[in-house]
């Protein structure tokens, strides 16, 4: 599925859409660009490869889940240490007018672009499962741009607005956490610690000494909050980051590690509790639909 929304790498740096472009690279000899800038914006996100990006002079590495953003004018080029390692990246190109249409429509789909005219810092990292949300996305517009269905061009729209504010929320809410935590209630404190620490030691013992809350309280938060134990809440937690990562590429050997899950026992007893069958089983099926989705006219 994934392999069929590659482009093949080419040099072009000027836009043929009206709006925007969208790809999806995976190069093993990939041919370097000089330095260049574009007349509109970029946003990269960085997936595999032994990747060194120069933006206005300074070079830097990058790592899986970079986001990096480069305005109109921005000059910069990828240098490639190794042809060992794939180099798999999206690149999605935003023309200067669809911006300002965007922009009209609501502010808040720039509030990245201009947090990096603002500070001029074009690279924002992500953690595992901010990257993997990002890159279900990127994969979900692919596959929309790639069919023919019913609502094609509205599902689109929803889908670049979708995406644009996650990048936009996922950074606000990381440059605005500390302002925020003053304000939160015990219950938002545990459950944002919970999502930003899923593959980290989250027992009841574990969260009361890093929260400074008492264990009694967490447990009765949780179960008058969600009705489920502490346990039953962070198990569906990660089983959500599991199923993300999987659809988003990461085979399923490699995913139940990165989000707390001790062994594949464990992982698999999980999953065919809530999912009622096996991680592989329900990867093929979400395939077959998704298939089947494309072949219909």
């Amino acid at each position: 599925m994934k392999k069929k929304l590659r482009s093949d790498f080419n040099s072009r740096q000027y836009m043929l859409a009206q709006d925007f472009e969208l790809y999806y690279y995976s190069d093993l000899h990939f041919s370097s660009v000089g330095k260049h800038s574009h007349a509109y914006t970029e946003v990269y996100l960085f997936c595999e490869g032994e990747v060194d990006m120069e933006i206005r002079g300074r070079r830097r590495s990058l790592h899986p889940g970079d986001v990096l953003v480069l305005p109109p004018g921005t000059e910069h080029r990828a240098i490639v240490r190794s042809g060992e390692t794939p180099y798999r990246r999206f690149v999605f190109w935003l023309s200067e007018g669809f911006c300002e249409t965007l922009r009209a429509e609501a502010p808040e789909y720039l509030y990245l672009f201009d947090l990096v005219r603002e500070n001029r810092e074009h690279v924002y990292p992500m953690d595992p499962l901010e990257f993997n949300s990002l890159r279900s996305q990127l994969f979900t517009l692919l596959e929309e741009l790639h069919t023919d269905r019913f609502g094609r061009d509205a599902q689109i729209a929803l889908h670049v607005r979708a995406l644009l504010l996650t990048l936009g929320r996922t950074v606000w809410q990381r440059t605005n956490k500390q302002a925020k935590r003053e304000t939160r209630s015990s219950y938002q404190l545990i459950t944002d610690h919970i999502a930003d620490n899923l593959s980290g030691d989250l027992s009841l013992d574990a969260l009361s000494r890093k929260l400074y809350l008492s264990k009694y309280h967490i447990a009765h938060l949780f179960q008058e909050n969600t009705g489920l134990s502490l346990h039953q809440y962070i198990t569906k937690k990660r089983l959500a980051a599991c199923v993300d990562a999987m659809q988003s590429g990461q085979r399923i050997n490699d995913v139940f590690h990165q989000f707390g899950f001790l062994n594949y026992s464990s992982f698999y007893r999980a999953f065919l509790k809530e999912y009622g069958c096996s991680p592989s089983v329900y990867m093929q099926e979400r395939l077959s639909t998704a298939a089947a989705e494309e072949r219909t006219p």
